[in-house]
C-alpha cells in the first residue's frame, strides 16, 4: 500500500475527513446530534460506548478506509504522481494558469 502519508499528513481537509470518518457513525448508530455534543465528556463517552459494538467499529473502519483509499487510482495505492508530492497539490485550476 503505497500512500503518501506525509502529504497527507500535513492536508487540514484529510485530518477533518479522517474525524468525520470516525465521529459521524457512532453519531448515527446512537441516535445523536452534533447538538448533543456540547462537551467533551459526552464526545468521550460516545467513543468509549462505541468501542463494545462490532456494528459501529465495522462501520467507522469502512468510513475510515473511504477516506484514506484515493478512487481515482486502481487499488489502494496513490498514483505515481501525488506518491512525488511534497506538499498537498495546489488546485488544478491554479496548475493551468
Amino acid at each position: 500500500m503505497k500512500i503518501n502519508w506525509k502529504v497527507r499528513f500535513r492536508n487540514p481537509l484529510f485530518w477533518a475527513e479522517l474525524a468525520a470518518a470516525v465521529v459521524l457513525p457512532v453519531l448515527t448508530y446512537l441516535g445523536l446530534r452534533w447538538e448533543d455534543m456540547t462537551t467533551w465528556a459526552a464526545l468521550g463517552a460516545a467513543m468509549k460506548g462505541a468501542l463494545g459494538n462490532p456494528v459501529i467499529l465495522v462501520s467507522v473502519a469502512v468510513s475510515v478506509w473511504n477516506a484514506v483509499t484515493d478512487p481515482t487510482t486502481k487499488g489502494i495505492c496513490d498514483s505515481a504522481r501525488a506518491l512525488g508530492y511534497e506538499t498537498p497539490c495546489p488546485n488544478a485550476r491554479q496548475e493551468q494558469q
